[in-house]
């Protein structure tokens, strides 16, 4: 199974970071990002309050149950092993850190998931991939720039990397040539504004940019 739910995420080039979006309106964030032909998201744990946390789960539970397998759904800012065990009973498949956390991995693993631990250096990635991470998310890619990517990627080819911070429709496509599988891209996809004004639409037609840009 995590082989698949990998290949997917690596077929699809993006992922969806979701942030701050309450579970009440996940779905119509789900949808309006599937309608644009993204097919995997990431929904994020805020660890500012259990409340939050919680709310993150029953996110990841409404769009396992409503869309199934047609959005790939995964748990961000995934920080300690209880919160890995919460996200895979809610029914994520994948699990996304902004650090490497060896533990972390390892749960992931074990509990047969996509592990994708955030680094930032050379030395990160390689520990990340040691540890047993399926792709190493490179962090903040934006800041970095694609340069930076490639410079990366030249001693480290076996190990997969996504880009994640600051990716733009303008931008994208430049990490996957210097060598990212993917890309994360948050507020500029997810654009809590327009979930709270209901602009749907605005965001599938972002996504469809995303995918324009990044399938050449």
């Amino acid at each position: 199974m995590a082989q698949s739910i990998l290949e997917k995420i690596i077929e699809g080039k993006i992922i969806a970071i979701v942030r701050g979006i309450p579970s009440s309106k996940i779905l119509g964030l789900a949808s309006a990002l599937e309608r644009g032909g993204v097919s995997c998201i990431e929904v994020t744990f805020d660890q500012t309050s259990e409340e939050k946390a919680q709310d993150t789960l029953a996110s990841i539970r409404a769009i396992r149950e409503e869309l199934g397998d047609r959005m790939c759904v995964g748990a961000g800012t995934v920080m300690t092993v209880e919160q890995v065990r919460q996200a895979a009973e809610a029914g994520a498949e994948y699990m996304i850190s902004p650090n490497v956390d060896e533990a972390v991995i390892e749960e992931t693993k074990r509990l047969g998931k996509v592990s994708i631990p955030g680094a930032m250096t050379p030395t990160e990635a390689a520990f990340a991939h040691k540890c047993g991470a399926d792709i190493v998310k490179l962090f903040p890619a934006g800041l970095l720039g694609a340069a930076y990517i490639k410079a990366v990627k030249a001693p480290l080819k076996h190990i997969p990397v996504t880009a994640v911070g600051n990716v733009t429709v303008e931008n994208c496509a430049e990490f996957i040539r210097a060598g990212a599988v993917g890309v994360g891209v948050g507020g500029s996809l997810v654009s809590a504004a327009l979930v709270d004004e209901g602009k749907f639409d605005e965001i599938t037609a972002t996504a469809r940019a995303y995918v324009a840009a990044l399938r050449g």
